[in-house]
């Protein structure tokens, strides 16, 4: 199983993260329009696979894949949607992280 790597120097570390969760594993929560507390932004890793990303308000819809993570915004309403076989997490954080910096490994 991967972990969040953590550093003193890396000011973008996620407070907290779910489990990887698979198209199979991903809770029902997740599907349907849910959001993140005032104050709490999340990244959408896709280890393997895609996920669609439907943000609610104001509407848009991505595509996350391994090289694409998703932002979600604090108090925004989203819901996400496997493409066939899907491997993801999300990692949570307390300020507005840059998404572009991997922060899971072995």
């Amino acid at each position: 199983m991967q972990s969040i790597k953590r550093t003193a120097s890396a000011p973008s570390s996620p407070y907290k993260h779910t489990p990887i969760f698979d198209e199979n594993t991903i809770p029902a929560g997740l599907r349907k329009e849910h959001r993140t507390k005032a104050g709490v932004w999340g990244v959408i890793r896709v280890l393997d696979g895609r996920l669609r990303y439907h943000v609610l308000d104001p509407a848009s819809e991505t595509i996350l894949d391994p090289e694409h993570p998703g932002l979600v915004l604090p108090d925004q309403p989203h819901c996400v949607e496997p493409l066939g076989p899907v491997r993801m997490q999300v990692e949570f954080y307390d300020h507005l992280p840059d998404p572009s910096v991997p922060q899971l490994g072995d």
